[in-house]
């Protein structure tokens, strides 16, 4: 009896708990990502935004989520039930499951595996799939439309962001997400961590985050104009709210990518006192609400593209740079004798 609680019980509710302690903080964080959404944009438009519901709007998050849980969930009459049910949750799902791999801190992660880098680009590339179900299953020529778009979107980005991390791996020599992390430390600090030798390519990242997330300025698949809202304009409560809490969960995923790619994760920006009296995970929250700040920063100044410069840019632009990029950092490593286990 003692073998089975140590060996399969204890470690099962173990990692229950682990999993609520990432997805518990993680879902708050997306509630309260939409109420910064719209005081950040208010506030650059000289605006008030949210002030109502609570003490300065704060309980507005909570307002909207049981406005939607309240309301009735409408099917169409030819559409997939199933799969117009399941589109949604599994793009809400696959935002979650990708946190397993993220470290929040030294040896604070669910599963510090060797091939991290690759489970988080294979999470990301499934995402397409629910959005394609989401525009299939609708019965409609404008969600089908939305979601082809939002997928031939998504899959071009994905091509020029795995270029973008293979020149960061070629550096660190590891698929590991803890050792990219690592191999960021060093005697210069925040000038130590691959946003500085890498930059052209932290910005391509950044950039084709916003394209992978659809956010503006590429939210082609909500171009009110001619779409009418995209793939999920014949969804309503619970299930839109599943498409909701999911865009904004991977705009927070891919925050937390970008910032253990290029912005040294859970390090201090200076290996010194003060710095260094701050936690870890509180340095990797700072970095990641930062590139969130930016998100929104972008899409309160940026007009929307069209869509043949959201394909031509992908396409024609950051695909040769980064390709190209990689050949040259490939070169650079072997030339210079830098590259991870060679002296």
């Amino acid at each position: 009896m003692i073998e089975l609680w140590d060996g399969y019980v204890w470690p099962t509710i173990w990692i229950v708990i682990k999993i609520v302690l990432i997805v518990g903080p993680l879902l708050l964080a997306v509630a309260y990502l939409t109420y910064a959404e719209r005081k950040v944009i208010a506030a650059m438009h000289l605006r008030k935004g949210p002030n109502v519901v609570g003490p300065f709007g704060l309980l507005q998050p909570m307002a909207d989520g049981l406005k939607l849980f309240l309301k009735e969930t409408i099917l169409p009459s030819r559409a997939n039930r199933v799969v117009f049910l399941i589109g949604p949750m599994v793009t809400f799902l696959l935002s979650l499951i990708a946190w397993a791999v993220i470290p929040f801190g030294e040896g604070l992660v669910l599963a510090d595996i060797n091939v991290g880098i690759l489970y988080l680009f294979a999470i990301s590339s499934l995402g397409v799939y629910g959005v394609i179900m989401a525009g299939w299953a609708s019965n409609s020529k404008y969600a089908f439309l939305g979601a082809l778009r939002s997928a031939a979107q998504m899959v071009s980005y994905e091509v020029s962001m795995g270029f973008v991390m293979i020149t960061v791996l070629l550096c660190v020599g590891s698929l590991n997400v803890t050792e990219i992390v690592l191999a960021q430390q060093g005697p210069w600090g925040m000038f130590g961590w691959f946003w500085s030798p890498l930059f052209p390519m932290a910005v391509i990242f950044f950039i084709s985050t916003l394209a992978e997330t659809n956010r503006h300025p590429f939210d082609l698949p909500e171009a009110e104009a001619e779409l009418v809202a995209g793939f999920n304009v014949e969804y309503s409560a619970m299930p839109f709210a599943l498409f909701y809490l999911g865009e904004y969960a991977n705009m927070i995923l891919m925050a937390a990518m970008t910032s253990i790619l290029f912005l040294g994760g859970w390090l201090p920006p200076f290996d010194i006192a003060p710095f260094t009296w701050i936690p870890g995970p509180i340095w990797f929250a700072l970095k990641i609400a930062t590139c969130l700040f930016v998100f929104l920063w972008v899409r309160a100044t940026f007009p929307r593209y069209r869509y043949d410069q959201l394909m031509r840019l992908g396409w024609k632009v950051f695909l040769p740079v980064s390709l190209a990029a990689v050949v040259i950092v490939s070169g650079v490593l072997i030339a210079f004798d830098l590259a991870p286990g060679t002296s």
